[in-house]
């Protein structure tokens, strides 16, 4: 019998594993997790509970109270030998009820390239909507760094005040054609995701333009799998149209491949152009895909 509870930090290590069965290209340390579950306030997450051990789990990401008409980002994973069993329907029920109670307007998921995935979540009534695109990269093969443009400089997060990141970074989320991305507010966002021991801040760059951080990315590691996971790449507006994005990634996967790391992942909008030509340059490939999928209440 399947019982839907939620998360605790000593969960860390079941959710880890469903990361890594359902969404292996993702950076998702069982450290990282539990420092996410103690420190998060922007989501709620539960867990599907099996004789004991964790075989799935769902997040319901809270929508801003101000918010009109919210759309709520939700997601379920569940371990590939317990699907079909009712874990997934369970948690999709108890994630969509929480999301109501939490005044949404219209639900945002994401799902596998999988006929079975897509089906179990047209069946519950969402349409399925844009590709999103993942690719992996050898580290060992990216080129050299590109120089920055004159009067911009290459610097790393850890040498920034998280306050010039968090606005950069509030900045570009707007962009983002999948409507995946966002931003909480300063001291949320600080606690969740600056201190989120996944970051590595050595390995996150930026470009400024005097104290304006102008592009950026922010790199996630998993040092025990060699791997790591773009975050975000972004270019502040007005900086946009000078190939910002092209100095910045390749001089975090220089600093990636020096630090020892082996493997660069990341995951972008299937009709993102301008990034995947980015991508594609630095030695990125093809490696997989899922889909958005939207449920109007």
């Amino acid at each position: 019998m399947v019982e839907v509870r939620p998360a605790s930090p000593g969960d860390g290590v079941g959710i880890a594993a469903v990361y890594a069965a359902s969404l292996p290209q993702l950076v998702k340390t069982a450290r990282g997790i539990e420092a996410e579950l103690r420190a998060s306030t922007a989501r709620v997450v539960l867990v599907a509970v099996d004789a004991g051990a964790v075989v799935g789990f769902g997040n319901v990401f809270r929508p801003d109270p101000a918010a009109v008409a919210p759309r709520v980002r939700i997601a379920v994973h569940v371990l590939p030998e317990h699907r079909g069993h009712g874990a997934g329907r369970a948690l999709a029920d108890e994630v969509e009820r929480l999301g109501t109670e939490a005044g949404a307007a219209s639900f945002l998921t994401v799902v596998n390239d999988e006929d079975a995935s897509k089906a179990f979540a047209e069946r519950r009534g969402f349409v399925i909507g844009r590709r999103l695109s993942q690719s992996l990269a050898k580290l060992a093969d990216s080129p050299d760094p590109v120089d920055p443009p004159a009067g911009l400089r290459v610097t790393t997060f850890d040498e920034l005040d998280p306050r010039q990141v968090w606005a950069a970074t509030a900045a570009v989320v707007g962009g983002d054609p999948s409507g995946l991305s966002n931003v909480p507010p300063y001291e949320a966002w600080v606690a969740a995701e600056w201190n989120h021991p996944d970051l590595r801040r050595d390995l996150s760059v930026a470009l400024l333009d005097s104290d304006q951080v102008a592009s950026f990315v922010s790199t996630a590691a998993d040092p025990d799998r060699r791997v790591i996971w773009s975050n975000l790449t972004g270019t502040v507006p007005a900086y946009r149209g000078r190939g910002l994005a092209k100095v910045v990634k390749s001089h975090a996967l220089r600093r990636a491949h020096l630090a020892g790391l082996e493997t660069a992942s990341t995951g972008n909008d299937a009709a993102n152009a301008p990034m995947l030509a980015v991508n594609h340059w630095l030695g990125y490939r093809p490696a997989g895909s899922s889909w958005t999928a939207e449920k109007t209440l």
